[in-house]
């Protein structure tokens, strides 16, 4: 009689077991596990590659129990920064991170959204105008022609290091600096020489002279990269604030996800801007004030002909960004009129 109960208690808890998973979808039932190559910009010693990119991997792990796996790879591992978004594009990986900057042409708003020289002076400004003015929209919008999802990961400070302070313009236009994007051809017309370099030749190229002054983030991003050791004059104000980096999807890859896993992928990049944009903030401030009693990093106040000079040059640069189409130009409209609301613009 007691196995006979037992029985029909273990068909019973089978039966409403089996209830449960027909159920369920058919990918739940399977908990099959997806695995995304992610090719970075960032170097695995670029702060952000732990802080940015491996927090997502450990966010999106937990929110789909194990089913979405992001599998990292630094810079220059699978593909060079400036191949990142083709590759992507055309599904040979479905995830990277990039800057702005390395985005194509026919993304008109990508020089806005590397960042203006000298127009934001708040972080919090920068990330109003993305999110709730809608410029994040625009962008997106944009590179979704190109059948990619963009996310930006935050708006931060861009901020250069150098080898000998500048305190003349005479100073700026000796100096060889690391740059890329709309930053490149702005301090190329303010008389400096600005160059391109990917991320892993950035110190060997600085220690060795080849470049005198580099930006890669500000302070974070410096100390991360090692460029402390070798350049001790930290330079302010920013250059600019802006979204400089951002994570990008193929979107077929995208679409393919079961809903439940591309809500959850969605949603951390969505929750990863404004935990990273404030993050980023207090640890400048950390790390900055650590360069300046370890490395005996000196604060480069750029002088009033300089920044004179510099903010006209920029004014100068907005409206060719303006020119590079209509998106592009609704954009730098849009921004143009939050400044003046701001006070910064007459």
């Amino acid at each position: 009689m007691r196995i006979a109960r037992s029985f029909i208690l273990r068909a019973a808890v089978l039966a409403a077991a089996a209830l449960v998973t027909t159920a369920l979808p058919p990918a739940a039932q399977a908990q099959e596990k997806i695995s995304w190559r992610v090719q970075s910009h960032w170097p695995s010693a670029s702060s952000s590659y732990k802080d940015s990119l491996m927090r997502l991997k450990e966010r999106v792990a937990a929110c789909t129990n194990g089913r979405l796996v992001l599998e990292p790879f630094e810079a220059g591992a699978l593909f060079p920064a400036k191949e990142i978004f083709p590759a992507v594009r055309r599904g040979v990986i479905q995830m990277g991170t990039i800057s702005p900057a390395y985005l194509p042409e026919t993304v008109t708003t990508a020089g806005i959204a590397s960042g203006l020289p000298f127009a934001f002076r708040n972080v919090w400004e920068a990330a109003y105008f993305h999110k709730q003015l809608g410029f994040e929209d625009m962008i997106r919008a944009e590179v979704a022609k190109q059948g990619v999802y963009y996310s930006t990961d935050k708006v931060y400070p861009t901020e250069m290091v150098v080898k000998t302070p500048i305190q003349s313009l005479d100073d700026l236009r000796k100096q060889k600096i690391r740059s890329s994007g709309a930053l490149q051809r702005f301090l190329t017309a303010t008389g400096a020489a600005a160059s391109y370099l990917p991320g892993p030749e950035l110190y060997p190229a600085l220690s060795t002279g080849v470049v005198t002054g580099a930006h890669w983030g500000a302070a974070q991003g410096a100390n991360s990269m090692g460029l402390y050791e070798v350049a001790k004059h930290h330079v302010r104000p920013a250059l600019n604030i802006a979204g400089t980096d951002a994570f990008i999807v193929n979107q077929k890859a995208l679409d393919a996800l079961p809903p439940e896993l591309r809500k959850c992928l969605i949603d951390e990049l969505d929750e990863q801007f404004w935990m990273r944009t404030n993050e980023y903030q207090f640890q400048e401030r950390v790390t900055l004030a650590k360069a300046i009693k370890q490395h005996g990093v000196q604060i480069n106040q750029l002088p009033q002909e300089v920044l004179d000079h510099m903010t006209k040059v920029a004014a100068q640069q907005w409206e060719e960004e303006g020119k590079r189409g209509p998106e592009a130009r609704k954009a730098l409209d849009m921004l143009k009129k939050f400044l003046t609301e701001l006070g910064y613009l007459d």
